[in-house]
């Protein structure tokens, strides 16, 4: 661990690199679009590949709470969520479904903090989404600045306002499933300092049997300028949820609209909570005129208890660390400037996990030694540094850069100290460090007056979790699991056409992914007990193209002040290749077929209005293609689409801004999933459940009919 403090020191000590970069420093062309064009132009330039964002704008065409049906409008992304308002899982390019339930391979962040634990799983719980002024995407690996994640990256932004004085504002939500939610805020803005204080509360009873959510979060931003060149950053949030489960249900009643519920849930009153406290302290320091440091610490704390149809989980994961950015900015001649980004980020997570099986009678549950207990200590390093030259008559840019990643685990079994648990013959503990893995990023940037056209090459790595690295069922680590590795080839084009507020994004990649890891099961050769194991499956290649197409018209004299359409679409050809499972002791080559869960097409389009005397109307229409559950391809999943529509009226009286609307959700009650079973998961069937035995229970379906909520916003500016 000592070299790689020395190598970040030595790094930080040559000049480097600040994790925001403002636009005026990126762009200085004024952009006339979107309002999500602007921001998202110079995260494109920046990243230096397929990168998109959602302003406040997109956020809030839906409930902001339904973070799917806003985060799932861009092209290439889909979220699935397994309850009502929990269990998000971002699936990006087809990445992030791999395991069973939480993201995996996928790297998200809040205001440039990491949200991902040292183990690299991200839980979604604590987040307010109804707090979130942006979410960007960075599509595809982009280990360089951030270490590991085959799929991408997603980052949320939470700001606080900037209007000076207090302003107090207060939503209400009401809608259908009994579906409650308030929001009470206070806003402080000084010349110097910039506080939020938040309360929020959502409750319903949900769209499924038992599937009802208690959600309450409590927040709090603040920004204060130290000096004119020092500024500090502080968030502190704390979240308690309780969501019901209800369980997967069979394909025949998912088809038939027809949702009972799974009765082995039910048994045990099956149900997530989550006790969450999150801080963070972030400085910005411009050291010089040419040289920036954004430093933050961050400490999160998640108590998690689950109660599912087989077992009962309880767990206290703490996990810490620090992301430290630097940037250099320098006139190397006339004609050439030259940026270094450099910097570093560590996190640690110290938990502890019990988890025991239930008999199948009630909640009583096999003896401690048919459980486990166990302690981890994980972290996680990743350093890079970024070089980018440009050439400033061509308006060309040559971005090179490269990151090196590191990861280990520690496992203390708490059952195996002798005499402990009679009968306890084994000990499950283990270390497993993976060597530090390289990962490069070159691109080829140019820009003609408003368009920018990119072509990359990066690659990302995605490290087995702590649990996949070990054998539990023969006590033995899993010595021959080696992290999945991308390389992916991007040419991306975005910007406004000619004079007009037409924008679009256009992006054709090959992603070729090795040593793909999957669940797979095995059969202990003295006991003949099986157990299930992860193992490197073989290569996959994603190949597709993805569009994304806005225009704003703005009308001041007509009576229609705006109209706003979008459309964005995605292609993909995924394949599976030299791709063998074993799954019941029986060894499959499931070469050529197509991925698991990915559907070659997926669109959406909206079309918005507003007009001079406050009154808006914004369409959304979403339309996802079949899917293919099996590795087989013999299980084909039907698409499906959704039309949801909001009608709202905003304006300001004197010192009140007033915004009330009523709005509706798959309008069209279409039948529709949230979530699905993929690869070696499928064919899921509970005892004791209310289906026969052998029938798979793969499906969490959602609302099946047309939902509506209404709401008012108010706010007084003292």
């Amino acid at each position: 661990m000592k070299k790689y403090i020395l190598i970040m020191g030595a790094l930080a000590a040559s000049q480097a690199f600040n994790a925001q970069i403002k636009e005026s420093d990126i762009d200085p062309i004024n952009i006339s679009g979107r309002n999500k064009v602007k921001k998202e132009r110079a995260e494109f330039q920046r990243h230096a590949q397929s990168t998109e964002t959602l302003s406040e704008y997109e956020l809030n065409r839906n409930n902001s709470s339904f973070i799917e049906q806003t985060l799932g409008t861009l092209a290439g992304i889909q979220v699935d969520k397994r309850t009502q308002l929990g269990g998000q899982r971002i699936v990006v390019r087809g990445y992030g479904n791999d395991q069973k339930f939480n993201n995996w391979g996928i790297k998200s962040y809040l205001n440039s903090v990491p949200l991902t634990n040292a183990d690299g799983v991200t839980i979604l719980e604590d987040i307010d989404f109804s707090l979130i002024n942006q979410v960007e995407v960075i599509k595809g690996p982009a280990a360089t600045l951030y270490g590991g994640g085959v799929g991408g990256v997603v980052r949320f932004y939470m700001r606080p306002s900037k209007e000076e004085g207090v302003t107090l504002s207060q939503k209400l939500i009401a809608g259908s499933f009994n579906l409650l939610q308030t929001a009470t805020r206070v806003d402080a803005v000084t010349d110097n300092a910039s506080m939020m204080f938040n309360y929020g509360h959502i409750q319903s009873d949900g769209y499924r049997p038992r599937g009802s959510s208690l959600k309450n979060t409590y927040s709090f931003l603040g920004t204060f300028k130290i000096n004119p060149d020092q500024e500090l950053t502080v968030y502190a949030n704390h979240t308690n949820s309780d969501e019901g489960v209800t369980g997967q249900i069979s394909y025949a009643d998912y088809y038939a609209g027809n949702d009972p519920g799974n009765q082995a849930y039910a048994n045990k009153n099956a149900a997530n909570n989550f006790d969450v406290s999150r801080a963070t302290v972030s400085h910005r320091w411009n050291i010089t005129p040419h040289v920036t440091n954004f430093t933050s610490i961050f400490y999160s704390h998640l108590d998690a208890k689950r109660i599912a149809a087989g077992a009962a989980e309880n767990s206290q994961n703490p996990n810490y660390g620090f992301r430290s950015t630097f940037i250099v900015k320098n006139q190397l001649a006339e004609d050439f400037s030259n940026s270094i980004e450099t910097g570093a980020e560590y996190s640690f997570s110290r938990s502890l996990l019990s988890n025991y099986r239930f008999t199948g009678n009630g909640l009583e549950t096999q003896p401690i030694g048919k459980g486990t207990y166990f302690k981890y200590k994980n972290d996680q390093l990743s350093f890079f540094l970024v070089d980018r030259l440009t050439y400033k008559p061509w308006d060309l840019s040559l971005i090179a850069g490269f990151s090196g990643n590191r990861i280990e685990y520690n496992r203390e079994d708490l059952l195996a100290y002798p005499g402990l648990v009679p009968g306890y013959d084994k000990n499950l503990s283990f270390n497993k460090a993976f060597s530090t893995v390289y990962k490069p990023h070159f691109a080829v940037q140019k820009i003609f007056g408003k368009q920018i056209v990119n072509v990359s090459y990066s690659e990302g790595y995605n490290a087995p979790t702590a649990a996949t690295a070990f054998i539990s069922g023969i006590n033995k680590t899993n010595d021959d699991l080696k992290p999945e590795n991308a390389k992916m080839l991007d040419f991306s084009v975005q910007g406004l056409l000619s004079n007009t507020k037409f924008d679009y994004q256009i992006s054709v990649f090959d992603i070729r992914i090795k040593d793909k890891l999957t669940q797979l099961s095995g059969k202990d050769p003295v006991t003949g007990a099986a157990y299930t194991y992860w193992g490197n499956t073989g290569n996959q290649k994603n190949k597709g193209i993805e569009a994304s197409l806005g225009y704003k018209y703005d009308n001041e004299e007509g009576f229609v002040s705006r109209i706003e359409p979008f459309f964005n679409v995605s292609y993909y050809d995924f394949r599976y290749q030299d791709f063998i499972t074993r799954l019941n002791n029986e060894e499959k080559n499931y070469i050529h077929n197509q991925v698991v869960g990915v559907p070659r097409t997926k669109l959406s389009l909206g079309l918005d209005f507003d007009t001079k005397i406050g009154i808006y109307f914004l369409n959304t229409f979403n339309y996802l293609g079949d899917v293919y559950t099996d590795f087989g391809n013999t299980n084909k999943v039907k698409g499906f689409h959704q039309y949801n529509a909001k009608l709202g009226y905003k304006h300001s009286f004197g010192k009140w801004d007033v915004d009330g609307y009523i709005a509706g959700n798959n309008l069209t009650s279409q039948i529709n999933y949230t979530f699905l079973f993929l690869g070696n998961s499928i064919n899921d069937s509970d005892t004791n459940s209310n289906y026969p035995a052998g029938v798979a229970t793969d499906v969490n379906p959602g609302p099946g009919k047309a939902y509506f909520f209404g709401g008012v916003n108010l706010a007084y500016h003292f």
